[in-house]
């Protein structure tokens, strides 16, 4: 049987633009250019011999071909995904390949590992530390934890936990030498350490009412492990989060000398291809990570 078919990838940006309604959306899902998701969308257009979209000036909306095509085209995509799903699970090695950050990795997945190991000797997990979300359709994981709004509707997502921001340093910084750490007035007399990209002091700061300390004065560090080790280190006093700082705390390594505390916006997520969500493995590891999650959250309380 002689079949002629499109090329899937331009199949795969067409339904995704066409669900969204928007190239920037399905770039943003897909983690490829805008430019390049109208390069899939004329390739289609162009072997179909049918315009699938009408661009208006500050919208877009499907053709009356492309309303017709577009429900087709996510069912054989579903059927695609579920049909290798089931491939995947009948030769499923018990292998898992985690993406993740690494922060994170370092400050929380790592240390609680053992215990998952202990649980389920036969998976053996593979962590990738990774500053980039990856793109499951691309790269070779079987799984993400990934701190986000949560919006990405390509794949299984499921909320792990949520993060709080409070200050943090080590018990001598706090409590000795000649300016203590009693009220947050006093933080104008230390160094104040930050992670790159994120700025939180200056929303932490004017949630204390303190509008005469410059947020951004202090040194800056790529990712949050090292912010929270010169902190350990008594090099300053860092703007930390649950949950990668809350072995430090339990340890007596930091001290939380104030007690307000701003909820993030974002959380950490479990992320997997929707396919793949049942798979034995992933399930058994998804499981592990909720309760874990949920020990910590309690032992917070």
């Amino acid at each position: 049987m002689s079949f002629r078919l499109p090329p899937l990838n331009a199949l795969r940006v067409f339904e995704a633009a066409g669900r969204h309604l928007s190239f920037t959306r399905a770039a943003e899902e897909l983690n490829v250019t805008q430019a390049a998701v109208s390069h899939q969308i004329k390739t289609l257009e162009t072997w179909l011999r049918v315009p699938l979209f009408k661009r208006l000036n500050r919208a877009l909306m499907l053709t009356e071909p492309g309303q017709r095509y577009l429900p087709n085209v996510r069912d054989a995509l579903e059927t695609l995904e579920s049909a290798t799903s089931s491939v995947m699970q009948a030769e499923e090695n018990n292998n898992l390949t985690v993406s993740v950050l690494p922060s994170f990795a370092a400050k929380w997945l790592v240390p609680r590992l053992y215990r998952f190991r202990e649980l389920r000797p036969d998976i053996d997990v593979r962590i990738s530390a990774e500053d980039h979300y990856v793109d499951f359709n691309k790269d070779d994981f079987d799984l993400a934890l990934r701190f986000g709004d949560g919006d990405w509707p390509a794949w299984n997502v499921e909320r792990l936990m949520t993060q709080d921001f409070f200050p943090v340093c080590s018990p001598r910084l706090a409590n000795e030498g000649p300016h203590p750490l009693k009220i947050p007035a006093d933080l104008k007399h230390h160094t104040l350490l930050h992670e790159e990209a994120v700025q939180s002091w200056r929303m932490w700061l004017m949630a204390a009412g303190l509008d005469d300390i410059d947020s951004t004065r202090g040194p800056w560090f790529s990712h949050a492990l090292f912010v929270i080790q010169a902190a350990c280190d008594s090099q300053g006093v860092a703007l930390g989060g649950t949950p990668l700082v809350d072995d430090d705390l339990a340890a007596g390594r930091l001290v939380k000398p104030f007690d307000l505390t701003l909820p993030s916006a974002w959380a950490y997520y479990f992320v997997c291809p929707k396919p793949a969500a049942t798979r034995p493995s992933i399930t058994a590891f998804r499981d592990w990570l909720m309760v874990e999650a949920e020990r910590d959250e309690l032992r917070r309380l």
